[in-house]
Order: C-alpha cells, then sequence, then structure tokens
C-alpha cells in the first residue's frame, strides 16, 4: 500500500478522488504527462486497493477507497504512537543528570597480574 502511495502523482491522484469521483481523462488532464502514465498510475493506486475504478459507458471513473485509507492512516497511528513513546523515552534518558564522578568506582588493580610468591 505504502508503495503506491511513494510518488507524489499518485498521492495527489487519490486526493483528487477523495473529493469526488472523476473519470481517468479528467485526472490526465491535469498532469503533464502522457494518458497512458496516469492509468499506470491509476493501475498501482487500484492494484493497492487505494482506489476504485468502475466502468460509465466509456469512461472509467476513480474513486477513492475510505475503507483501505482508514486502514492506511490506523497503520501509520501505530507506528506514530510508538515512536512517540520511544523518543519520549529517550528526552527522559537525555534529560537524567550524569552520573558523578564519586557515582561510579573504579577498580585500579590490574587483575591481570598474580601475587608473588603465589
Amino acid at each position: 500500500m505504502f508503495h503506491a502511495l511513494a510518488t507524489s502523482t499518485r498521492r495527489d491522484i487519490l486526493r483528487r478522488t477523495i473529493e469526488r469521483e472523476q473519470s481517468v481523462s479528467t485526472l490526465a488532464s491535469e498532469y503533464e504527462m502522457s494518458f497512458a502514465a496516469v492509468q499506470k498510475h491509476v493501475a498501482v493506486l487500484e492494484a493497492a486497493n487505494l482506489i476504485v475504478k468502475r466502468a460509465e459507458g466509456r469512461e472509467r471513473l476513480v474513486r477513492a477507497n475510505p475503507e483501505m485509507i482508514a486502514r492506511a492512516r490506523a497503520l501509520l497511528a501505530r507506528y506514530e504512537e510508538l515512536w512517540r513513546s520511544r523518543i519520549a523515552r529517550l528526552d527522559e534518558l537525555l534529560a537524567e543528570p550524569p552520573a558523578s564522578a564519586s557515582d561510579t568506582t573504579t577498580d585500579t588493580t590490574d587483575d591481570s597480574r598474580t601475587e608473588e610468591g603465589a
């Protein structure tokens, strides 16, 4: 699904079809690319189930699939919540004062040495 939204053209097509159902030829007239190129973008969105295409006479009408858009939004909301909690925890860790030198003890003896006479 997110692969289908990887290009700005497809995101724009989706935005326009959320607003209202449009013919593929109407969509194509808004872009500086061939009709065939717009058809390919529509096909990618349709394969991802983000839009629904139907025939009405000779025209192909395209509309957004609100159910799939809602699923994508819910998935993104879960990821946003996950990352916000991780960033909040990182902020907490960074806000903690650093440990003072007296809080840590450093062992200056060399454990690799053996006692003499042993």
